[in-house]
């Protein structure tokens, strides 16, 4: 599905007039509430002044939500830019932007996904757009739609290299919504298919790598970890005042929980721990930190728990400090941007035994890793760390120095000269 002919539109953090809003009755979606940002690119094809590397990337989220994948890009373009890479973002975008991101914007025709109309379904590339743009490389980050599909079809006629970023296990999503089960084997088929066909597949963790060899998909995987902010993410920001405004104690333990609220997570997981920790007259507080579909459930499911709604920044990285014991039980993570993050607030964390989490975490030593979905399992090694103090301590400080490893630099550095020589091997 295309839209109507159109000019070719760029905006850095804007929006397009009125009549880009509505062009057709699934009112696809190209706004944003900076009107007076917007800016116009030349839908002739460019003239390279210089040898300027120039990448596309084309991705399923970038700003319409917060989640891990859209951080991870807008790192990934703030990054590039800096280095004097040119960069064109194709992807759809909301009526209302969910923050600020980095680069210029090529809004793609989208609608909202039935049943999760917080995630949006993406049709094909602006093909104008992308060959006025002219791109030496095109870099892909997608869910299995047809925007994906596009793109390779694209990446073949420019004769341009196609590598992907791997972020998200769709296929282990659709058990939790009841009819879409049926479509696992297809969906992972087509992921299969879609992968081989990239010239390098970058996956966050080894663990995730493993998984999807023993799947027997094709090895053209290269190992792209992600990083963290260690001066933002820091147990100095501690604050007793925090915990204080939220009615917590001095003294009380506080159990962590830093995510979207949606199944895939394992919210079901997450509240049973909890209630069973209540059960058993525990003394600590429970604070969930993020917003979505799940979280009327989880309201009635753990009335005692707090809920502050999505934090970012500052408030964030205060929210991590404040806490005790991060716990995490989803078991579709492919890297796992929290657990990192709680991991240099120094918080010991229990997660899934899964892929992220075990490339992370380093089971007995900066936390546990409880098998997925065993809730007794949760249950006991919460319960450990609320009632040893000294072992939550020597968790914490062992977090913090492992989540040093993790450098945003060295994994940007390995992602452009991975570009770098693939553009050069095809240009020979």
């Amino acid at each position: 599905m295309a839209l109507p002919n159109h000019e070719s539109v760029a905006f850095p953090a804007g929006a397009v007039p009125d009549i880009y809003r509505k062009r057709c009755a699934f009112e696809f979606t190209f706004s944003s509430p900076f009107e007076q940002s917007m800016r116009v690119a030349s839908p002739t094809r460019a003239v390279r002044t210089n040898h300027a590397l120039r990448v596309a990337i084309v991705a399923s989220s970038y700003n319409y939500i917060r989640d891990g994948v859209a951080f991870t890009l807008n790192r990934l373009v703030a990054y590039l830019e800096k280095m004097g890479v040119e960069v064109r973002v194709f992807a759809p975008v909301g009526k209302v932007p969910a923050f600020q991101h980095h680069g210029v914007i090529v809004p793609v025709p989208s609608i909202p996904l039935p049943g999760r109309s917080d995630y949006r379904l993406a049709f094909s590339l602006p093909r104008a757009e992308i060959e006025a743009f002219a791109p030496d490389i095109m870099h892909v980050a997608l869910a299995p739609d047809w925007l994906g599909f596009s793109a390779l079809r694209l990446a073949r006629k420019l004769r341009i290299p196609l590598v992907a970023s791997y972020h998200t296990r769709y296929e282990t999503y659709l058990e939790h919504y009841g009819f879409a089960s049926g479509f696992k084997k297809f969906l992972t088929r087509y992921l299969n298919f879609y992968y081989a066909s990239c010239r390098e597949v970058y996956v966050p963790t080894q663990s995730m790598i493993d998984t999807l060899l023993h799947a027997g998909l094709e090895n053209n995987f290269i190992l792209w970890q992600r990083g963290v902010d260690a001066d933002l993410f820091n147990p100095v920001r501690k604050s007793d005042t925090w915990r204080k405004a939220l009615g917590i104690g001095a003294g009380e333990v506080v159990v962590l929980f830093v995510s979207r609220l949606v199944r895939e997570k394992q919210v079901g997981t997450l509240a049973a721990t909890l209630r069973n920790l209540k059960q058993q007259g525990l003394a600590f507080r429970s604070v969930i930190v993020g917003d979505g579909p799940e979280r009327e459930p989880l309201e009635r499911e753990c009335p005692d728990t707090i809920f502050t709604g999505t934090l970012q920044g500052e408030e964030l990285a205060r929210a991590y400090a404040s806490a005790d014991i991060f716990l995490f039980p989803s078991d579709t993570e492919t890297f796992g941007n929290v657990t990192l993050e709680a991991m240099a607030s120094g918080l010991p964390c229990v997660c899934a035994n899964a892929t992220g989490s075990r490339s992370l975490v380093v089971d007995g030593v900066t936390g546990y890793l409880a098998e997925s979905r065993n809730v007794d399992m949760f249950v006991a090694y919460v319960r450990t760390l609320i009632e040893n103090t000294a072992l939550r301590q020597s968790m914490s400080l062992a977090a913090r120095e492992r989540s040093l490893t993790f450098s945003w630099d060295a994994s940007m550095d390995l992602l452009l000269g991975r570009y770098r020589a693939l553009v050069s091997e095809h240009a020979a």
